[in-house]
C-alpha cells in the first residue's frame, strides 16, 4: 500500500477499473458518455484534491452539470484519500505491532535460551557435586574398610604372634628334650620307632607354627599396619601378600597362579590400598576361573622405569556391553549378595591416586587381563 509522502495523482486514488465504474455510474445519472482521465482533454472540467488538479473529466451536459459533476467527483476522491490514509494508518499499526512482537518473541527465545543454557550448566554442577559427594563417600569407605583390615591385623598379630613364638621355642625345646629321653630308654626297635613317630610330630607342629607366622606377617604386610601412609613399597612383596591372602580366601579349591615376578624398583606409595586394589583383582580373576582355569601375574618396568603389573586368567570374561560399567561404583555382574560392586572401582581410584592407570581387556568366554601401570615417583 502506498504511504503519500507528496499529494496523491488520480492513479494513486482510483485503480483504472474503479475509474471506468465511476464514470459508467455518472453515466446512468443522464449524463451521457462520460470521461475521467488524468490528461486533459477539450470540453473537460478540471477535478481537484487539496486545491491540485488530479484529474479532467468530461461529459454529454450542459457546463453547470459538468462542474457540479466535478465537485461531487472531487468531494468522492477526497473520501477515498481519507480511506487509505486510515487503512496506510492501520497498515502502519498493524506492521509496528507485530514488529513489537516479534523483537519480544526473539527476546524471549533469547532468555529461554539464556535460561536453557543456565540450566544446563547447573545441571553439570549437581553432577560434578554428586560425583564429588560419590567420591568422598566412596574414599570414607575405602578408609574405614583399610582401618577395619588394620585393626584386624594388629589384633591378629598381638593374640597370635606371642603364643606362636612360645609353640615354637618349646617345641625346639622338646627336641632337645627328646635327644636327653632317648638316651635313658631301652635302645631298641619299639623305643626308636616310638622317638622318631616323636620327632615327626614335633616337626610338623613346629612347621605349623612357623606358616601361622608367615601367615600372620603376610596379613600385616597386606593391611601395612606397620608403615606410614606413604613409604617405599615393594611391588613383588605386596603381589606375594595378596596371593597368600587369596589362597586364603579361597582355601576350599586349589588355585592354578602362575607367578612371572620381574626385577623391579620401589615405588612410592601406600602399601595397604596397593595391597588391596591388587587383591580385588585378583579375587576377581579368581571367581573367574573353573577348576581347570588358570592365573597368570607378573611384573616388569617400561623404558621409563614404570612398574606394570599384570594379572590375566582364561575365565568366563567380561560382555562387551558391560565393560564400560565394570570401574562404576556399585555395579557387579555377580548375584545379589555375593558382590559390593566397588572392588575395581576401589583398585581405579587407588592406582589413579599413584598416579597411575588401569587398562582391562576381556572377551566373553576367553578370559580377562587387567594391566596396572604405576610410576616409580610420584
Amino acid at each position: 500500500m502506498r504511504h503519500f509522502e507528496d499529494d496523491p495523482g488520480l492513479a494513486d486514488l482510483l485503480d483504472p477499473a474503479q475509474v471506468d465504474r465511476l464514470a459508467s455510474n455518472l453515466a446512468r445519472l443522464g449524463l451521457g458518455q462520460v470521461q475521467l482521465s488524468a490528461e486533459r482533454r477539450e470540453g473537460a472540467v478540471p477535478v481537484e484534491f487539496n486545491l491540485e488538479t488530479i484529474g479532467w473529466l468530461s461529459a454529454d451536459c450542459d457546463s453547470n452539470t459538468l462542474k457540479a459533476t466535478a465537485d461531487l467527483v472531487a468531494f468522492i476522491l477526497f473520501f477515498v484519500a481519507k480511506y487509505r490514509l486510515a487503512a496506510n494508518i492501520h497498515h502502519d499499526a498493524t506492521e509496528a505491532g507485530y514488529a513489537e512482537l516479534q523483537r519480544k518473541h526473539e527476546a524471549l527465545q533469547e532468555s529461554e535460551s539464556r535460561y536453557r543454557a543456565l540450566s544446563g550448566q547447573l545441571q553439570e554442577r549437581v553432577k560434578e557435586q554428586v560425583a564429588t559427594i560419590q567420591k568422598a563417600q566412596q574414599e570414607l569407605y575405602e578408609s574405614a574398610k583399610t582401618r577395619s583390615v588394620g585393626q584386624l591385623a594388629a589384633g591378629i598379630a598381638h593374640e597370635i604372634n606371642n603364643p606362636i613364638g612360645f609353640i615354637k621355642s618349646n617345641l625346639k625345646v622338646a627336641g632337645d628334650y627328646l635327644d636327653e629321653l632317648q638316651t635313658k630308654l631301652p635302645d631298641n626297635d619299639e623305643t626308636r620307632e616310638l622317638m622318631d613317630d616323636f620327632r615327626d610330630l614335633l616337626a610338623e607342629s613346629l612347621d605349623g607354627s612357623t606358616r601361622i607366622a608367615a601367615i600372620v606377617s603376610d596379613l600385616k604386610t597386606f593391611s601395612s599396619i606397620d608403615h606410614a601412609d606413604y613409604t617405599h613399597c615393594n611391588v613383588n612383596d605386596l603381589l606375594k601378600a595378596s596371593l597368600h591372602m587369596l589362597r586364603t580366601s579361597h582355601s576350599s579349591r586349589t588355585l592354578n597362579i602362575d607367578q612371572r615376578l620381574g626385577e623391579i624398583p620401589e615405588i612410592p606409595g601406600n602399601p595397604a590400598r596397593l595391597s588391596e586394589a591388587f587383591y580385588n583383582v585378583l579375587d576377581n580373576a579368581a571367581r573367574a576361573i573353573d577348576e581347570d582355569g588358570r592365573i597368570i601375574v607378573k611384573t616388569a618396568t617400561d623404558n621409563s622405569g614404570n612398574v606394570a603389573v599384570v594379572i590375566q586368567d582364561n575365565g568366563c570374561g567380561i560382555t562387551e556391553s558391560t565393560q564400560d560399567q565394570v570401574f562404576d561404583p556399585f555395579f557387579t555382574s555377580r548375584p545379589v549378595g555375593s558382590g559390593t560392586g566397588l572392588g575395581l572401582t576401589v583398585t581405579q581410584d587407588t592406582i589413579r591416586a599413584h598416579k597411575g592407570l588401569v587398562r582391562l581387556e576381556s572377551r566373553e568366554g576367553t578370559g580377562t587381563r587387567v594391566t596396572m601401570l604405576l610410576p616409580h615417583a610420584s
